[in-house]
């Protein structure tokens, strides 16, 4: 069933972003959150929470809604949210993610907000879910069921529905009409690039093969790419049984290069982005302790 779901994922995003995409205008449409909508425009802080995979969704909406909206973000594990004791000032919604909307955590960090008098959001996958019934409004990710215990489309979907409400949001504050349509034309053709990477299966197939046997590794990104190398982490743990953990990059020399030798090998997500330059030096580090590195990287980067 996961893997049914790995190729499901393009569908995931055209199911996810159908009716909400507005191309022409640069806008998204987000009918779930009208009700609420005067409200944010108030908001001034924004706390997502969630557990596990949604939790790494929501470190990702972090830096697209600071990035693009222009709101103060902080992400909170929800079993840790719901003991703690935050400090909530009036201006500040909750947002909740969650593929099944029966998460017990993220559920009473719902809760917990709610008594404080915050606006809710959620972000959910089931129907009348009971997240979905207990936010004050919320947005669904409508990719039918997920069998598969580790999350994949249902992850790439809540980084769908994150970025429609960041551009949603970013449009009535600081975001230019130029820089919404480029963000909502690319996620119109992005289905169509998901389908080229499937191309690769067979080549994917062989890297795994060739590091089936090794029992540790080390995944790593920065920026946008640091959530992923969690995710990442986690899926191998999930499915593998292998040891894995995830790092930002800026991080790896403040202590696991430590574990780092020809029997550690290293996955890094290393598009071509703002911090290309930075991650290259990260992998060079490896390389100089004759560690392995497998890379994702952009389309013809032979580097």
């Amino acid at each position: 069933f996961m893997l049914k779901e790995i190729f499901e994922g393009p569908e995931a995003v055209e199911n996810s972003s159908r009716g909400r995409v507005m191309v022409k205008e640069g806008k998204a449409k987000l009918g779930g959150i009208e009700s609420v909508s005067q409200k944010l425009e108030k908001i001034n802080r924004l706390i997502i929470t969630g557990c596990g995979t949604a939790y790494y969704a929501g470190m990702l909406g972090k830096y697209m809604l600071e990035e693009y909206a222009g709101i103060a973000t902080e992400v909170d594990n929800a079993s840790e949210l719901r003991y703690r004791q935050p400090i909530f000032s009036p201006d500040t919604a909750l947002l909740s993610i969650s593929q099944s909307g029966e998460t017990a955590d993220t559920l009473a960090a719902i809760r917990e907000a709610k008594k404080m008098g915050l606006t809710t959001l959620g972000i959910t996958n089931v129907v009348g879910s009971t997240i979905a019934r207990e936010v004050d409004a919320g947005v669904y990710n409508h990719i039918g069921p997920e069998i598969g215990v580790a999350s994949t489309k249902a992850f790439i979907s809540q980084l769908i529905v994150l970025l429609l409400l960041a551009l949603h949001l970013g449009r009535d504050r600081k975001m230019s009409a130029s820089e919404g349509k480029q963000i909502a034309a690319e996620i119109a053709v992005l289905p169509s690039k998901m389908r080229r990477i499937f191309r690769f299966k067979e080549k994917i197939e062989e890297i795994a093969r060739k590091y089936s046997e090794y029992d540790n590794f080390l995944y790593m990104g920065r920026k946008y790419s640091f959530p992923i190398a969690l995710e990442g982490a986690l899926k191998l743990k999930e499915i593998s049984y292998m040891h894995a953990e995830g790092y930002s990059a800026g991080e790896m020399k403040h202590g696991p290069i430590a574990m780092i030798d020809e029997n550690f090998p290293s996955v890094f997500i290393a598009p071509r982005d703002s911090v290309y330059q930075k991650t290259l030096g990260n992998m060079e580090e490896i390389k100089a302790r004759d560690g392995k590195i497998i890379a994702i990287a952009t389309e013809g980067d032979e580097r």
